[in-house]
């Protein structure tokens, strides 16, 4: 008769310690908002939730290259703006160079101004950001994975911003249109002058159909990181339905293996409270 009740102690003593770790879990489950900590909760759930995992992770990595690649767009759309601003400058002060009263101290100052839009315009074709990367890509445009299979072009190249200039039939770049104009401006030839003011604007055309072209760039780029946005925010909601905490199923359940272990605890006292002539009566 010992040696059973001895054996239904040490029943009663797992079976308290199977509940005390469940109500472990359920606690851990209510702090972490997690109810699948590992395999064995649910090996199906614990091989889907992996799955979602990896696939947040490349998410999380195109979603990163969308905002750097949003970011170079913007600034190479900015600067292609401030060139066409230049170009449109450099334009009234050819129309005014071609004014017959201005004196040699005039010209001088609009070839000098026409220097510094040269100067600027180059500096804004070859720049870089704090990292050292450039707005422009150089000869070849730099594919960036965005998507599964997806790579794009973020920007265009400094040769396509510069070079290809059609003036009148002829291919020719943005420095040699502007190197042209301030020489016409030196020798104040008046047809020369005047083929200048049209080569800057045909220059200024050009321009603008790269920025037409980024600003297609940079609405795809949005486009792709909307995209992404959603299916992460899917993503997110499918791992939160294998994985997410119930509260309140979990709260309750909690509460009542408390009750029940607070129970078994009182009950087992009161049994080793008993003398060994109690126990075989």
């Amino acid at each position: 008769m010992v040696g059973i009740t001895n054996k239904v102690l040490l029943a009663e003593i797992r079976r308290q310690q199977q509940l005390s770790q469940s109500i472990v879990e359920g606690q851990t489950a209510i702090s972490t908002g997690k109810t699948l900590n590992k395999p064995s909760d649910d090996a199906l759930a614990w091989v889907q939730v992996s799955e979602l995992g990896r696939a947040q992770a490349q998410q999380a990595a195109w979603q990163s290259n969308v905002s750097t690649s949003l970011t170079r767009s913007t600034t190479a759309d900015d600067s292609l703006d401030e060139m066409k601003n230049l170009l449109t400058q450099a334009q009234e002060l050819m129309t005014s160079a071609r004014n017959g009263a201005l004196n040699d101290t005039s010209r001088a100052a609009i070839v000098e101004q026409m220097k510094t839009i040269r100067t600027t315009i180059d500096s804004l074709l070859n720049q870089t950001d704090f990292n050292g990367v450039p707005t422009f890509d150089d000869g070849q445009s730099i594919l960036t994975p965005v998507g599964r299979g997806l790579n794009l072009a973020v920007v265009g190249t400094k040769q396509d911003v510069s070079e290809g200039i059609d003036v009148n039939g002829t291919p020719t770049t943005l420095d040699a249109i502007l190197a042209q104009s301030i020489a016409a401006l030196e020798s104040g030839n008046d047809a020369d002058l005047s083929t200048g003011l049209d080569a800057i604007k045909a220059g200024q055309n050009h321009i603008i159909l790269e920025q037409t072209k980024q600003g297609v760039r940079g609405n795809r780029l949005e486009e792709i990181g909307t995209r992404l946005t959603t299916l992460d925010i899917d993503i997110k909601e499918r791992r939160d339905n294998l994985e997410a905490t119930n509260l309140q199923e979990v709260i309750s359940s909690t509460a009542a293996k408390l009750l029940q272990l607070d129970a078994a605890q009182a009950s087992y006292a009161r049994i080793n409270q008993q003398t060994l002539f109690d126990l075989i009566k």
